[in-house]
């Protein structure tokens, strides 16, 4: 079942569904508050591991008083444990060691800020016509990734590109990129608690080794804990979830097109939280991102593949249509 949806009557369930998005991109921006007060206190492979490890403590107690069901099989497993190590372990890993080398926080955006035009070539050459991206979406994609470097021009020339930052960005690209379309492409409709204890436990078991070999002490500051504390109850049980579950109801290239709202969010709060400067560059930029966005999600009625409901969108509607027919609960998140 969906965690979030459990217990509500359908209009409330729609209009859940319908806010989902903005939820997740409310609360992914906030990891730069996470980064700002967590790593001077531990270097990141660390504060990744314990993020993992407390999240799965408060999934476990969760799953136990709802009595949520596992997923069923090897397979299942296996491919949830490819997906935790690709989109925790290596993204957010790739993420967080590329800014504690050295790298600008605007740079590293602009690099994982191009996952949904990767993801969106990839559907086009590889998922066949019925999933090909419309035009109207290629400008949506266009005006995003516009939209996304008039927001983070100020902030490229921060810190200092390298040959090993900048790897371990574009391994944390790849990685979510690839975690994205491996589970729209192989993972099975399931909990949402329960598959995420399984891809958490796998980034743990990733995480683990480089945590140990890094020479940064963690300090356990009343900042740190704070960090920690949003980032487990708000980005993993919260975000990760919420990524999880639009993966599994949306179409590629749409889903991953939210990701451009994050870097334009991030700059808002910033300037609420911590006075940083809102020029009229990253208010041009936040207009043309979520305008581009616009385009990408936005179905026109009668439309297919990726400008429309997915072909595994349809296969779920069809599903749950049946249960209802015969009286079965509905299956999946």
């Amino acid at each position: 079942m969906n965690a979030a949806a459990e217990g509500r009557p359908p209009a409330a369930q729609g209009a859940w569904l319908a806010a989902m998005p903005a939820v997740f991109v409310l609360i992914w921006s906030t990891g730069f508050v996470v980064a700002r007060f967590g790593m001077p206190h531990a270097g990141p492979m660390a504060f990744l591991f314990w993020r993992y490890v407390l999240s799965i403590l408060a999934f476990l107690v969760w799953i136990a008083v709802v009595r949520a069901a596992w997923p069923r099989g090897r397979a299942q497993w296996l491919h949830l444990a490819v997906t935790g190590v690709l989109m925790h372990a290596l993204y957010l890993g790739g993420v967080w060691a590329a800014v504690r080398a050295g790298i600008g926080a605007g740079t590293s955006a602009l690099v994982v800020g191009l996952q949904p035009v990767l993801t969106a070539i990839w559907v086009n050459a590889v998922m066949g016509s019925e999933h090909r991206v419309a035009p109207r979406q290629w400008l949506g994609l266009a005006l995003g990734l516009a939209g996304l470097m008039l927001v983070v021009w100020r902030k490229l020339g921060a810190g200092e590109i390298t040959a090993f930052n900048f790897a371990l960005c574009l391994m944390a690209l790849a990685a979510i990129t690839t975690g994205t379309l491996y589970q729209k492409r192989f993972v099975a409709p399931c909990d949402v608690r329960t598959a995420n204890t399984v891809q958490l436990l796998a980034a743990v078991a990733v995480t683990a080794p480089l945590a140990w070999f890094e020479d940064v002490p963690v300090t356990w500051h009343a900042e740190l804990l704070g960090a920690m504390a949003w980032s487990v109850l708000g980005l993993t049980l919260g975000g990760s979830s919420l990524l999880f579950m639009l993966i599994q109801r949306g179409a590629a290239t749409r889903v991953t097109s939210l990701l451009y709202l994050v870097p334009p969010c991030t700059a808002v709060m910033a300037w609420a939280l911590f006075d940083e400067p809102l020029g009229p560059l990253v208010l041009v930029g936040l207009a043309l991102t979520a305008t581009g966005v616009w385009l990408v999600v936005r179905r026109p009625a009668g439309t297919g593949g990726e400008s429309g409901a997915s072909a595994d969108d349809k296969a779920r509607s069809g599903s749950a249509a049946a249960g209802r027919a015969s009286g079965a609960p509905p299956r999946g998140v």
